[in-house]
């Protein structure tokens, strides 16, 4: 589904933008607003000046390109939920995956769906997929793992290219301190600039959002991200579809290994159309029991020593 593809590439850069934003030359200490009552610290009186917060910013951003970079070796459980909309809302498909890597990218194992385990004989056909896709990662010169490679990294290209346009799509405010699950953050708060002219349909989409990021203090990790769709966003000029005003996208993060922050929860909750038919989307995404399996090479070894056993192997903590 091409409206919900393009949604998922632009909140996921969200947060990441708004570090941009925060470290860039152009910023102005006349966008740091004072802190609310609500969410400020009683040892945090004062906003932090702008060369703190671009200092800060900047490790932050160097902290979750180490994110980004260990979960190609990381294996986790995730558990995907659509459900429908308003107060009283039920379950429609309630599925639980092994996400494990491949090397370029990842492949999900059913273990659940709706309760019900995975079929043996289906399970392990798919653990024979990712145990075939390993072997092949190691083949570079084979044009398929070349392919596959060029993509995932076409696609790295896309996102830093997308959050880099939002040095100049936002503009940036410190909200204050707030605790949220026990940390201490930051709370930063993005809002379209009206000056930025946007050079691209992705670009253009940028300006439709409105985002929360909340910035463990001490960590310097993303906690938590909210984006909330301001105005509606047409794709192919309206006639292939449209996401409509009022959506909202979070994702959470939870510190998995020491210094290591990895996604614990992304909810969608949207209306939207494609071409001639409106749709809701309500979806939550559970992540947990991360598990370190290194490079191709050593996640093969994992692969193969539990299809020769048929249980899982301890991974590196």
């Amino acid at each position: 589904m091409r409206a919900r593809s393009a949604i998922s590439t632009l909140v996921a850069t969200l947060a990441l933008a708004g570090l941009a934003l925060a470290s860039a030359r152009n910023f102005s200490p006349a966008l740091i607003a004072s802190p609310s009552p609500i969410s400020q610290s009683s040892h945090q009186s004062q906003p932090p000046s702008d060369a703190e917060l671009r200092a800060r910013a900047a490790k932050v951003i160097a902290n979750q390109h180490v994110n980004d970079v260990a979960l190609e070796e990381f294996e986790r459980i995730e558990r995907h939920v659509d459900r429908t909309g308003g107060s009283n809302s039920r379950i429609l498909e309630d599925k639980t995956y092994r996400v494990v890597p491949t090397g370029p990218g990842t492949l999900k194992i059913l273990l659940q769906d709706n309760g019900k385990p995975a079929d043996p004989a289906e399970f392990r056909k798919q653990m024979l997929a990712w145990r075939d896709l390993l072997q092949l990662a190691l083949n570079p010169k084979d044009s398929r793992i070349k392919a596959a490679y060029a993509k995932a990294e076409k696609k790295k290209r896309d996102r830093m290219e997308l959050v880099e346009a939002t040095h100049e799509a936002y503009t940036l405010k410190w909200l204050g301190r707030e605790n949220l699950y026990g940390h201490d953050c930051d709370l930063l708060q993005l809002d379209p600039n009206p000056a930025f002219r946007p050079h691209t349909t992705l670009q253009e989409a940028l300006t439709h959002f409105t985002s929360k990021i909340w910035i463990d203090h001490n960590a310097l990790q993303i906690l938590r991200g909210e984006a909330h769709i301001v105005r509606d966003v047409s794709f192919g000029g309206g006639i292939l579809g449209k996401l409509y005003h009022g959506g909202v996208f979070f994702f959470e993060q939870a510190e998995v290994a020491p210094g290591v922050w990895m996604p614990a929860r992304y909810q969608y909750d949207y209306t939207a159309r494609k071409f001639l038919f409106t749709f809701e989307q309500h979806q939550f995404i559970e992540a947990a029991h991360y598990r370190r399996l290194g490079p191709p090479k050593q996640a093969l070894l994992v692969a193969q020593a539990e299809l020769a056993s048929g249980k899982p192997v301890p991974g590196d903590p």
